[in-house]
């Protein structure tokens, strides 16, 4: 049933961040209810299929003072309540931090934004793109003398946001069952993303790591760290860096003469422009062949369609088919309490009347609700 069994978190329903945070806590078995707005607008199926699997929704307007007078309800039995809306706009429906604790004052309430709750531009529109920019960690990703590469939104949405406010919200409901007391959690992605370079920070104070992006180890500057092309078009991932599996993959390309100092920044131009060529001379999989079975630290790199079918993900069963859809199991593995198996997400709606009953709402109660028109079902 997963770690988190027995816990009870409200997902006000909202975009990238937040349903992936929904999606992690609900991968470890709690029981996330995700609310939406009758119909469920864009948020409905796409891109968040798979961010909103596992979990039942209630379709709640909030507009309505029955609405608000429902989640306020439903926050007594709750352990956690998360959002994703500009700061301000949980308060103005009427169900903002204050007012959710008077319900429950065990209540741990997660506030999910770029900028944070404060600040000059907290009022202000973003998106992921925005926020690594100010961290620090968007300049650090590109090509020498190129532009910085937006790295998808794994860095603001996913890493520094969604993940940041899961971790966030468990340590919260940790401390409020030893304390009695809830409390809000203000998780920023300009912040989450900043932590996740914490490594770079300390080797930029150590005076290893220097901003000129495209120059260091660990940003493609290096030929022990990079992206190489292959005969077919595909490409490799190469990253030997301990001088023992850089030795390895000398070894197999037959350099061992060539590559007698590989930290030497002066070498590492000569030294990549040799691997682009050697490693055009064979296909992808040809490549990986020759390296299986060794240190030398080479992966092919896989595209969405192959990464389910890779040896070691089946094997491992890294990834899942759910609802027609593959995409990747539960993690991290549990030894004792494992996850279940996601479960495909429904249209909007289809679980009001058995949130509602589960909640403690009476089967008159539901059916003024919905006559109100502050619930809908699917």
């Amino acid at each position: 049933m997963g770690p988190l069994h027995g816990i009870r978190i409200l997902e006000l329903a909202g975009i990238g961040p937040g349903p992936f945070c929904g999606m992690m806590l609900a991968d470890m078995g709690a029981e996330v209810i995700r609310i939406d707005r009758p119909g469920g607008g864009a948020l409905a199926g796409g891109m968040h299929q798979v961010l909103f699997r596992s979990r039942r929704n209630l379709a709640l307007d909030l507009k309505r003072p029955e609405g608000v007078a429902t989640l306020l309800r439903l926050c007594r039995g709750a352990d956690a309540l998360f959002e994703g809306f500009r700061p301000g706009v949980v308060e103005r429906l009427g169900v903002g931090p204050e007012a959710c604790a008077r319900a429950n004052p065990k209540l741990v309430y997660g506030r999910m934004t770029g900028w944070g709750q404060s600040g000059p531009l907290a009022d202000r529109a973003g998106h992921d793109l925005n926020y690594i920019a100010l961290s620090g960690a968007l300049n650090a990703v590109g090509r020498r003398g190129e532009r910085p590469v937006p790295p998808l939104n794994l860095v603001g949405d996913f890493g520094g946001g969604g993940m940041m406010l899961a971790f966030g919200l468990v340590c919260g409901i940790l401390e409020a069952r030893a304390s009695g007391r809830g409390q809000v959690i203000d998780a920023s992605m300009v912040e989450g993303s900043a932590a996740l370079m914490a490594m770079f920070f300390g080797a930029k104070a150590s005076g290893l790591h220097r901003e000129v992006r495209g120059t260091n180890a660990l940003d493609g500057g290096a030929p022990f760290y990079d992206v190489y092309e292959t005969r077919d078009g595909r490409h490799l991932a190469v990253g030997p860096i301990e001088p023992q599996f850089f030795a390895e993959l000398a070894s197999r390309l037959g350099l061992d003469s060539l590559y007698g100092a590989q930290l030497d920044p002066s070498r590492w131009e000569e030294q990549k422009a040799t691997l682009a060529r050697l490693f055009r001379e064979k296909t992808r999989d040809e490549w990986e062949a020759v390296f299986a079975g060794t240190d030398a630290c080479v992966a092919p790199v896989l595209t969405m369609e192959e990464a389910p079918s890779h040896p070691h993900n089946a094997a491992r069963g890294s990834f899942l088919e759910v609802g027609g859809v593959w995409q990747a199991a539960p993690t991290p593995r549990f030894s004792r309490t494992a996850s279940s198996d996601p479960v495909a997400m429904n249209p909007v709606g289809t679980d009001t009347r058995s949130v509602l009953a589960d909640c403690g709402f009476e089967p008159a109660e539901i059916e003024a609700l919905l006559g109100a028109g502050a619930v809908a079902t699917a």
